[in-house]
């Protein structure tokens, strides 16, 4: 196959590792791209954010409208966090997969967090069929698209390394292209969940807690590297600051570390 998608998916398969950032919007996009990087993903806290609203509250209208305006931001192959595929039943995610190829996009993650904060991760059973149903549609598809499987457990009081293991071992021979449990934060379990897959695993820094460097993550066995809300918390994060010192003390010494405009322009100019 040819396409963005299949572009995609050979990354996945040259040696060493890649990174994959996260932007929130149309321009943060064009920056990465002009960076230099390969492949983008969304991330649905930084397009929560951006709308103005806390993750897990945007509807599905909006989500798809803001993965059609990425993936037209640039040539890159675009994979979209769509969190728990927009419905509990594996047709519902099913359907998720075709929306997400008309869209445009080269591969989504699909996650087992029911989105209930009382009972947050789905069944085990539920959630392989999830990823059966997803792995099934995107067979259908006639362009490629990369279907990654995400386990929630870490990001979710459940740091049982075992039932991640067995989740993970389950999407893969469900069909799943890439693996993911985020939340992790020592090397060595990541090595082991590394070592106990055979397809590619993703994993995302810019948490709290430990981070790593992509040297020592591909030597613990990663092939993608993502950074999730990261870089949208950095950004927001300096306008706070900028503002608390506006408010507070009636300066404006943040300013000094803004970009300068025509470099930032530089980013947004046709060629």
């Amino acid at each position: 196959m040819s396409g963005k998608g299949a572009t995609f998916r050979a990354l996945h398969q040259e040696p060493g590792g890649f990174i994959i950032p996260n932007p929130w919007d149309i321009g943060t996009a064009r920056i990465l791209a002009g960076m230099g990087f390969r492949a983008l993903a969304t991330t649905s806290a930084g397009m929560a954010f951006s709308l103005g609203v806390a993750e897990g509250r945007v509807t599905r209208e909006d989500t798809l409208r803001h993965c059609r305006a990425i993936v037209a931001a640039t040539p890159l192959p675009v994979s979209a966090d769509l969190e728990k595929g927009f419905g509990d039943s594996p047709d519902s995610v099913a359907e998720t997969i075709r929306t997400a190829a008309e869209v445009g996009l080269a591969g989504c993650s699909i996650e087992d967090y029911t989105g209930r904060r009382d009972d947050p991760i789905f069944d085990f059973g539920l959630a392989v069929e999830r990823i059966a149903a997803a792995a099934q549609a995107r067979n259908t598809l006639s362009a490629d698209f990369v279907l990654t499987a995400r386990c929630e457990n870490f990001l979710w009081d459940r740091p049982n390394l075992d039932d991640t293991i067995r989740r993970l071992q389950a999407f893969e021979q469900a069909g799943a292209d890439v693996l993911y449990a985020p939340g992790l934060h020592e090397l060595a379990t990541i090595r082991t969940i590394c070592g106990a897959l055979t397809k590619p695993v993703n994993v995302v820094m810019g948490m709290p807690g430990a981070t790593f460097s992509v040297t020592e993550l591909v030597e613990a066995g990663v092939k993608r590297i993502s950074v999730g809300s990261a870089l949208a918390r950095v950004a927001f994060g300096s306008v706070v600051h900028a503002a608390r010192e506006m408010r507070s003390a009636g300066t404006f010494h943040f300013s000094k570390s803004a970009m300068g405009f025509s470099e930032l322009e530089e980013f947004f100019t046709e060629p």
